[in-house]
């Protein structure tokens, strides 16, 4: 298979599912390993094309992020009339990231296998069938709204995506709607504090690996990160006018659905 079509392949993956929620690092291994597509260099290349990912709310939410760090956002006295806030921010990514930080290298070693995949893509579909049925009442209709201490408590679910298939932006998502957040405003809140999330991720992981690039790997590196990039800034707006309208379930069948074609696949056939 080319190499340029891998990049295409792999990028259209990373873009339609980092953020809806169905989980992105389920089904790049669940692909990579149907295609073939594993190993050093695929490790480094699926966390370079994240960066397309983050790109995309980036400019998607270029105002939101440039008004959270005008002066009297950063001013820790009046934060709280002021909106969403990098307060906020960081009282979502720090539980995470903590976690995260302890847990690298089993949660590497160990738990990126297409059978725990298959495990946290059906646990996760649970997860968010059973924070539909018991939503809170919306009462936060707009991420500004969003108090720190819910943001905090949203963090605390975004823990259950360092299992590969649970979803970030499914667990965010169901802590939100069971905190009171509208869909809309709860997939708002998980694309933000993705950003500074995903980004130290990347960070960290390209540091350590990225002895494995050379020169003649750039093109199918920018390839990779430039169909991501595309595909996850469609991908965005889509939710957020399909969240306006559906639930959550459409996505948990989906899940079902692949969870058994994959166990079908690795296990059976």
């Amino acid at each position: 298979m080319s190499e340029y079509f891998i990049a295409v392949i792999i990028g259209i993956v990373e873009g339609l599912t980092e953020y809806l929620p169905i989980s992105s690092t389920g089904h790049m291994i669940l692909v990579g390993n149907m295609i073939g597509f594993t190993g050093e260099k695929a490790s480094v290349f699926e966390v370079f094309i994240q960066l397309g990912a983050i790109l995309a709310v980036l400019i998607l939410y270029r105002d939101k992020f440039m008004d959270m760090l005008r002066p009297e956002k950063l001013k820790l006295v009046n934060y709280k009339e002021n909106g969403l806030s990098l307060i906020h921010v960081m009282a979502a990514i720090v539980p995470v990231m903590g976690i995260g930080y302890i847990l690298h290298k089993p949660i590497k070693n160990h738990l990126f296998s297409t059978n725990t995949v298959i495990i946290g893509l059906l646990l996760g579909s649970i997860v968010m069938l059973a924070a539909e049925k018991f939503a809170k009442q919306h009462l936060i209709d707009d991420i500004d709204k969003i108090t720190v201490k819910q943001a905090f408590l949203v963090g605390l679910f975004q823990i259950l995506s360092l299992w590969p298939g649970f979803s970030r932006s499914g667990s965010t998502i169901s802590g939100g709607l069971l905190l009171g957040m509208s869909r809309k405003s709860a997939a708002e809140f998980s694309f933000i504090i993705a950003v500074p999330l995903m980004g130290v991720a990347c960070l960290y992981d390209f540091l350590k690996i990225w002895k494995l690039l050379s020169i003649s790997d750039l093109k199918f590196f920018a390839a990779g990160f430039a169909v991501a990039f595309v595909v996850a800034y469609f991908s965005i707006i889509w939710l957020i006018r399909f969240l306006n309208k559906s639930s959550l379930a459409s996505f948990a069948i989906y899940r079902f659905i692949l969870a058994g074609v994959s166990y079908y696949y690795f296990f059976i056939r």
